[in-house]
Parts: structure tokens; C-alpha cells; sequence
């Protein structure tokens, strides 16, 4: 329960900050431009909190958290008060309502690049893209071997694992062979080329990841934990011993380690473990007991915890972070428009769409990592929303950008009736959209 409160929470301050910056946007341009702003709502639905500001704007907050907007004065909703029709909406001139309506989407773009510098300036910590692959899969396959550091994805240079992750999973979409730099254990770099190509279509990425089988590994092989009154602690293990074999059969890696515990403990719980202790060779002979730690499944237990991997913290000064800023921004905006369009094409599967419980539960999670992970996540939302409300869909602001483009090339408005058509239109793919998306978070659900 505590996860789910947590989510709806940090849902209501995501969707809270957005909208509002979104809505300013109208308002600010609005005012600007002399149009009379009748109503300032964050949400939809009666109010639960407004006030009339010295303006004669109406503020308030409404009951349902899903948007909001911004009601302005407007010949088409009612008749006007002759004394205020210099302040209507549709008497304005069309480049003044363009501003307007894409004024929204701006301000998003504009909190999307401070999000974006306030993360590079607070410093955002994470782990180093070192990887190996599962035994027989697309990685491993591709050449991928314990201990590889990842320097690029398909051209794009990668410092950390969440980075590495991004581009790798952006790549997946698209089913394309990707090329891949690293550098291996031995401090060689190596060009690979991995066959994304191989990947089935519809899936979703969280399937392909699955089934390119990279992983995570701590740098060295090492027993940086050893619990307590555990076999491997009877046996006299200690923390920091480097883990050379189990049976005979030499360590790789952590990973690797765990594997053969389970494999030789199947086979006879007492295993001949040599690790290296300052320099010098043991061996030693642990029992391993068949238990379940911490709330895991039921396995072979011997009592020793990975290492730490090796912590990147991203962190620049405020010129630094600056470029950084408008260089992410612009990047994850081309990954978005990429996705849209594979989605079009049917390259990549629908699947991939999350709702409002998706956002809820990335919210969730990027807030208790930190303030730098949540600004993260704030403006990667705000940029999607810029991107969603610039799509030539009536009832979006892209829409209404549409309607004025055709304004501007045929000279006159468009007819009340096509927009009322195009609003009908613009409601069924939004509410298609909408509920792909929530039957997407529903079905990911039920099989975590």
C-alpha cells in the first residue's frame, strides 16, 4: 500500500507541476496579446479550491487531476460584451493565436531544458555500463563477454548504465542490427555489431530486453559481503575475497559465480570454493543449505553478497550543463519522434505506450532515487507532453495549429462545422489512445 500511495502521490505532483506550467504558457502569451483570460483550471470537473484574482481571472483547482485549461474570452462560446471585444480570442489576428495555442507546448520545452540543467547541476548519480550477457543469447551472441564497458550505442556516446539502457532500448524499437563499442576487461575497445534484426515483431521492449540478454555485472568477481552464521562465513570466507572457483571450475564474474553454486550444489551440497585473500590462495569447503533469504525462492544458499558496482555520478557546472541540457532535449525528442513513427509504420509494437499507471509508477520510483532522478523524469514527461500536444489531432493544440495553418493559406477561418467534425474525430483517437495505453499498464500488471 505504501507503493501505491507513493505512486498517486507523485502522480498528482507530476501532473500538478506540468499542467500548470502548461497552462501558464496559454495564460502568459494570452495576456500578452490582449485576450481576456476568464478562467485559469488546473483539472478538469467541479472546483475544489478557486478564487478571483484582481484581473478577474477565476483560479482554481479541480477535482479530476488529468489536465487542465484555459478558458478565455471567445466569440464562438456566447455573445460578447461590446466594451471587451478587443479582448476576444477569435478577433485576434491568426499569427496571435498561433502564439497562443503553441505557447503550452513551449513552456513544456522550456521546463524540459531546466529540468534538465538543474539534474546536471545537482550531479546524478548511477552505476557504470559494465555488462555481460546470458549464456546463448543476442549479447552473447553478438560477442558481448563479462566485464565489456559500453562507450557507445549506435553512435551515441554512453557514460553510465542508464544511458546505456536508453539508447539500447530506443535501438530495440526500430529491430535494426546495432553497433556497439566497448572496451573489455583487458582495456582493449572492440567494435560489435549486435542483430537486433533477429527480434520478432509486436513485442514489447521490456520482452526484446529480455531476450538480448545483457546484463549488469559488478566489475570483479569479489565476495564483497559475507553473512554472518551463513556457510560460507562457517567455512571462513570474509568480505573482499576474490572468487576463483567452485568445484574446480573457474569464476568470470559475480553472476557466473552464483550460477555454479547452484549447478554443483545440485549435485553435492558440499562444494571446494578457492578465493584469493590478500594475495595469497585459500581453499575452502562449504556446506551450501537449500533455504530461501530475505523473502527469495527457495535455492542453494551459501551466504555472499554481490559487490558494489562501480558508482558515475553525471555532474557539470552551470555553462557545461547548459549544453548538456539542450543536447539531451534534443536527443530524446528525436527518440521520441523515432518511436512514433516506428509505431506507424508497425515496426515497433503498441505495447509499448504507458498510461497514467505507468507514469504513476515511474514517478514513484525516480522520486525515492533521488531529487536528480525526479527532475529527470519531470522533464522527460514535459517533453512528451510538448511532443503529444504539437500532434495535428483536433482537440490538441497541434490541432488547433492545423486549423490556423489552413487559415493562413486559404484566407478565411475554418467552418465551424469541419472543426466540430474534426473535434468528434479528435476525441475518439485521443480516447483510443488513452485506453491502449491504460489496457497497457493493466496487462503489464498482471504479469509482473
Amino acid at each position: 500500500m505504501t507503493s501505491f500511495f507513493g505512486s498517486v502521490f507523485w502522480l498528482l505532483v507530476t501532473l500538478g507541476v506540468l499542467v500548470t506550467f502548461h497552462e501558464f504558457g496559454h495564460y502568459w502569451v494570452a495576456r500578452r496579446c490582449g485576450v481576456k483570460v476568464l478562467r485559469f483550471s488546473v483539472g478538469f470537473g467541479n472546483a475544489i479550491w478557486k478564487r478571483v484574482g484582481r484581473d478577474g481571472t477565476e483560479y482554481q483547482i479541480a477535482a479530476i487531476p488529468l489536465g487542465g485549461y484555459v478558458k478565455m474570452l471567445d466569440a464562438r462560446e456566447g455573445e460578447v460584451d461590446p466594451a471587451l471585444r478587443d479582448q476576444e480570442f477569435t478577433g485576434k489576428s491568426v499569427w496571435k493565436r498561433i502564439a497562443i495555442v503553441a505557447a503550452g507546448p513551449g513552456f513544456n520545452l522550456i521546463f524540459t531544458l531546466a529540468a534538465f540543467w538543474l539534474m546536471f547541476m545537482l550531479g546524478r548519480p548511477d552505476v557504470a555500463p559494465l555488462v555481460t550477457a546470458k549464456p546463448h543469447s543476442i549479447a552473447a551472441e553478438a560477442g558481448i563477454q563479462p566485464g565489456d564497458r559500453i562507450l557507445s550505442v549506435d553512435g551515441q556516446a554512453v557514460a553510465t548504465w542508464s544511458d546505456s539502457m536508453d539508447a539500447i532500448a530506443n535501438a530495440l524499437l526500430g529491430r535494426k542490427p546495432m553497433p556497439l563499442t566497448v572496451r573489455g576487461s583487458d582495456g582493449r575497445s572492440r567494435q560489435l555489431v549486435v542483430p537486433l534484426n533477429q527480434l520478432p515483431p509486436g513485442q514489447a521492449v521490456d520482452q526484446y530486453l529480455d531476450q538480448l540478454g545483457l546484463q549488469s555485472m559488478p566489475p570483479l568477481a569479489l565476495a564483497a559481503t559475507v553473512m554472518a552464521d551463513q556457510p560460507a562465513a562457517l567455512a571462513g570466507m570474509q568480505g573482499g575475497d576474490r572468487l576463483i572457483s567452485v568445484n574446480g571450475q573457474p569464476v568470470s564474474d559475480f553472476l557466473a559465480f552464483g550460477d555454479l553454486v547452484q549447478a554443483q550444489a545440485t549435485k553435492s551440497p558440499k562444494l571446494v570454493i578457492a578465493v584469493e585473500r590478500a594475495g595469497r590462495p585459500l581453499t575452502l569447503n562449504v556446506i551450501a543449505r537449500w533455504a530461501s533469504l530475505e523473502g527469495q525462492p527457495l535455492k542453494w544458499v551459501i551466504g555472499v553478497g554481490p559487490p558494489m558496482a562501480e558508482q558515475v555520478t553525471v555532474h557539470y557546472g552551470p555553462i557545461k550543463a547548459l549544453g548538456a541540457s539542450l543536447q539531451t532535449t534534443w536527443h530524446n525528442a528525436a527518440q521520441t519522434f523515432s518511436m512514433l513513427g516506428n509505431m506507424l509504420s508497425g515496426q515497433a509494437s503498441t505495447r509499448n505506450l504507458s498510461g497514467v499507471i505507468g507514469i504513476a509508477q515511474v514517478a514513484n520510483a525516480s522520486a525515492s532515487m533521488g531529487p536528480a532522478w525526479f527532475l529527470q523524469f519531470l522533464a522527460l514527461v514535459s517533453l512528451s507532453l510538448a511532443i503529444l500536444n504539437l500532434l495535428p489531432i483536433p482537440v490538441l493544440d497541434g490541432g488547433h495549429l492545423l486549423y490556423y495553418l489552413v487559415e493562413l493559406i486559404k484566407g478565411s477561418p475554418v467552418s465551424e462545422q469541419a472543426m466540430v467534425v474534426g473535434q468528434y474525430i479528435g476525441l475518439a483517437l485521443l480516447f483510443t489512445l488513452m485506453g491502449l495505453a491504460f489496457y497497457n499498464d493493466i496487462h503489464r500488471m498482471l504479469l509482473s
